[in-house]
């Protein structure tokens, strides 16, 4: 009998609102600490980043551990599962559902459980996940899913833009010296997820006018078609910002669907209020 198959994603990602629901996507949540004090999501993002400006240090993020992700592996026993995980190099979350996978499969559990690792988060993992689910609504198989969700990993691109440096001299990145010295400068921090799925500084630029045209041309840079594919952009900034991005971009590149959200706690950690998100996959 051919099992339903299901996806797991993890809080890595930043979800468009109503995707979890429409991709019956299952959640594993990262946590997220000040102190003693757990950051729930609920509470808001602005409460998030009320509490994170009066911290001389940043919130701590740990992943899921395995046995959490065993918990979910559990609750859909009659499915095989595709787990889209946040990068292997910005996280342990992968190698923690690599983990779980084996100490499943190893009880001899007739399912096919498959994690990728996506080598980005925030809203291209998310990107990752919902291209899975629509290879799975189109019929294919499990091997066709996996395979297809690899590639996906494979060819994603995702770039960042911070617009303060204030949480990257807390995180010990940049010292308080020269942050200050960009802040007095107005330079901002124009990155991209390499091959590896770490990510790297791309460029330094000076004024949010030229970063965010910078973060434009650099699509154009990358090349291929944009046909087929899907966009994203998760943000902690305004939507009229986030929207005129988003119409300079499309009117180069007329991808296939859009997607807009806000980062969550997680990437809202490293990249603070005013960040910008943009993948493609």
């Amino acid at each position: 009998m051919r099992l339903t198959i299901r996806i797991i994603t993890d809080g890595g990602a930043d979800l468009p609102q109503g995707m979890p629901e429409e991709c019956k996507l299952h959640i594993v949540p990262l946590h997220v600490t000040f102190g003693e004090q757990a950051f729930q999501l609920q509470q808001g993002m602005r409460t998030f980043y009320s509490i994170m400006k009066t911290n001389s240090v940043l919130p701590k993020t740990a992943s899921p551990s395995p046995q959490d992700f065993v918990e979910a592996f559990e609750r859909y026993p009659a499915d095989d599962l595709l787990v889209i995980a946040m990068s292997s190099g910005l996280s342990s979350t992968y190698q923690h559902a690599v983990m779980a996978r084996n100490m499943v499969l190893e009880e001899g559990s007739p399912r096919r459980i498959e994690v990728i690792d996506t080598r980005t988060a925030s809203i291209g993992q998310a990107l990752i996940a919902y291209r899975s689910w629509k290879e799975i609504q189109a019929g294919r198989t499990f091997d066709e899913v996996a395979a297809a969700a690899q590639a996906f990993a494979e060819g994603a691109k995702t770039l960042f833009y911070l617009d303060t440096l204030e949480n990257v001299v807390k995180g010990g990145r940049l010292s308080q010296g020269k942050g200050a010295i960009a802040s007095v400068l107005n330079i901002k921090l124009f990155m991209q997820a390499s091959a590896e799925g770490t990510v790297e500084v791309v460029d330094k630029v000076r004024g949010k006018k030229n970063a965010l045209t910078r973060l434009i041309d650099k699509i154009d840079e990358l090349g291929g078609s944009a046909a087929g594919k899907v966009i994203g952009i998760a943000h902690s900034t305004t939507e009229e910002e986030v929207r005129g991005v988003l119409d300079r971009i499309l009117a180069k590149h007329p991808f296939r669907e859009v997607f807009i959200t806000e980062v969550g706690p997680v990437i809202g950690t490293y990249a603070g209020e005013g960040g910008i998100v943009v993948s493609y996959a």
